[in-house]
């Protein structure tokens, strides 16, 4: 059973930058999407950012122009490259990556944006 680690949380200066990561133990078949979710205190899991097979990517309105998605298909990882954050983006995110056998979580990384 596949298993995904995610790292690079921690807590953050309003305006500064952080990086995610998430890698894929074991073996995961045919992924296509590698998504990154997100997920506030008393509020929805949301979407911030996904990658499709092929090359093409998706962001979360409030996100875009600030964080960029991207994967190495031949590891099996994908990182979130997150610019200018802002107070509003502190939240747990977690990656999914989900293919024809299911979809995968990891177990969230908090992300805190304070001064």
């Amino acid at each position: 059973q596949a298993q995904l680690v995610e790292s690079g949380g921690g807590l953050v200066q309003p305006g500064g930058p952080l990086r995610l990561s998430c890698a894929a133990s074991g073996t995961i078949f045919r992924i296509g999407a590698m998504n990154w979710f997100r997920q506030a205190p008393g509020k929805q899991r949301e979407l911030v950012a996904q990658s499709i097979s092929g090359g093409n990517t998706n962001y979360a309105d409030s996100v875009k122009g600030r964080f960029t998605i991207s994967r190495d298909n031949a590891k099996n990882t994908v990182s979130l490259q997150m610019n200018s954050l802002k107070p509003e983006d502190t939240a747990v995110y977690y990656c999914m990556m989900g293919g024809p056998s299911g979809a995968y979580w990891g177990q969230g990384t908090q992300v805190t944006v304070s001064s």
